[in-house]
């Protein structure tokens, strides 16, 4: 372990796995908060903690099943002549999950019923909210870990990053979170960006890589134009009551 914290590399890994980490947990946190946004404040506070805490231990889980894990990338399935492995799988049904879920709540947004907002999760939806969070936190995890033993070789510092990267996502969650709440059509591109991920996901999973770059990109791109209109909004209204 000494030999580790006095190795420059070790601390380069750290910062650059962790990094790598806080990025590919975006995904989550956007996941989560959209989910929570229909529960009641102090539920959605619970929702988010336990969806957190979850994928950390999810992560940490698979960082100790390393063995089992690098054996998920082996084909155990041929389609169209194309070898598939348990992780390709999992990633194929969590980008599908994601596309269903994405399109479902943007329908709930537009074409619910009695033209008012749509109605909060009733009690025993916070159940299935957190099943839901539960189902991607899995698959958000082994895309993630798989991604941590390509970038370092040693279980310490693997830990250490997926620690300090779910501190910075749970700083995080809640900010990002209030804001989805108090500006609704932020949340139509939070769900696009669901609907991005999860083709995604679902590329991957067949072979195609698509750099998240691009992604990452067209969404901070959008959400810079949605921030400027929300600050629009915020000055008219002012004007109009000092008016």
């Amino acid at each position: 372990m000494i030999e580790l914290l006095s190795d420059p590399q070790t601390w380069a890994a750290l910062v650059t796995l962790t990094a790598m980490e806080i990025i590919l947990g975006v995904d989550n946190i956007v996941f989560i908060s959209v989910l929570v946004s229909k529960l009641p404040p102090a539920e959605a506070r619970r929702a988010r903690s336990l969806g957190l805490l979850m994928a950390l231990v999810f992560r940490l889980l698979l960082l100790f099943c390393l063995t089992w894990l690098i054996g998920l990338t082996e084909p155990v399935l041929e389609i169209f002549g194309k070898g598939l492995s348990w992780r390709d799988l999992i990633l194929i049904a969590g980008g599908l999950f994601l596309l269903f879920k994405a399109t479902h709540e943007i329908h709930n947004e537009f074409e619910h019923d009695g033209g008012g907002p749509p109605q909060a999760a009733a009690g025993g939806a916070f159940t299935g909210i957190i099943l839901q969070v539960t189902l991607i936190d899995i698959v958000f995890s082994i895309d993630s870990i798989v991604t941590a033993i390509g970038m370092a070789q040693h279980l310490p510092v693997m830990i250490a990053a997926v620690i300090i990267a779910m501190g910075f996502m749970y700083a995080a969650s809640g900010p990002i979170g209030g804001f989805i709440h108090r500006h609704p059509t932020t949340k139509v591109l939070a769900l696009a960006f669901l609907l991005l991920i999860g083709v995604s996901l679902v590329a991957d999973g067949v072979g195609m890589h698509i750099p998240r770059g691009y992604i990452y990109f067209a969404m901070a791109f959008a959400a810079g134009v949605e921030t400027v209109n929300v600050l629009a909004k915020q000055r008219r209204a002012r004007a109009k009551a000092q008016a």
